[in-house]
C-alpha cells in the first residue's frame, strides 16, 4: 500500500515536472538568461530561476517573457505506469476487478471517489480491450482505457481529463 501511494504521489508530483515546454520553449528569465546552453546543469538552472521568482508563470498569464500558451504540451518520457512498474499489478487488479492498482490508476486519472467501484467494474468489463495483448505497452492500456471511458456515459467526463 505504501509502495503505491508514494508511486501516486511522486506520479502526480512530476507530471508538471516532465512536461516539456510549458509557457513555450522560450519562455522566462531562465531560459533568457541560459540562452544557448546546454546539459543539465543549464536546464536546472533556467528551471530554478523561472520557478522561483514566477515569472514563468507570470508571463503565461499576461502573454510577456517570451510565453504563450496555445501550443499542447509535450512529453517525450516513459508513461508513468511503465515508470512505476504498475503495469503487472494493474493487470491483477483491473482481471479481478478491484485492488490497489486499480484504485490508484483511478485516482491518478481524476475518477472520483463516488465512481471509482464504477470505473472498476467498467475496466474489469473490458479487460481483454484494455490489456489487448500479452505485449500492451503502458501507452496502449491507457489508450485503452480512455477510450472505454468514452463509451460509458458515467465516466466519459473523465475520458476528456485524462
Amino acid at each position: 500500500m505504501k509502495r503505491i501511494l508514494l508511486g501516486t504521489l511522486f506520479t502526480v508530483v512530476s507530471l508538471n515536472a516532465m512536461a516539456q515546454a510549458p509557457g513555450g520553449p522560450d519562455c522566462g528569465w531562465g531560459n533568457m538568461l541560459f540562452q544557448g546552453q546546454r546539459g543539465t546543469p543549464a536546464h536546472f538552472m533556467a528551471s530554478t530561476t523561472n520557478g522561483t521568482s514566477g515569472n514563468a508563470t507570470f508571463g503565461m498569464t499576461s502573454g510577456t517573457n517570451g510565453c504563450e500558451t496555445s501550443s499542447p504540451l509535450t512529453y517525450g518520457g516513459k508513461s508513468w505506469l511503465a515508470m512505476n512498474g504498475m503495469m503487472n499489478e494493474l493487470s491483477e487488479d483491473m482481471a479481478k476487478g478491484n485492488g490497489e492498482a486499480l484504485t490508484t490508476y483511478a485516482v491518478v486519472m481524476g475518477v472520483a471517489p463516488e465512481d471509482r467501484a464504477h470505473f472498476a467494474e467498467v475496466t474489469h468489463a473490458h479487460y481483454q480491450q484494455i490489456f489487448s495483448s500479452a505485449n500492451a505497452t503502458a501507452d496502449d492500456v491507457h489508450t485503452n482505457t480512455v477510450n472505454v471511458l468514452k463509451t460509458d456515459p458515467q465516466l466519459a467526463k473523465y475520458a476528456t481529463q485524462a
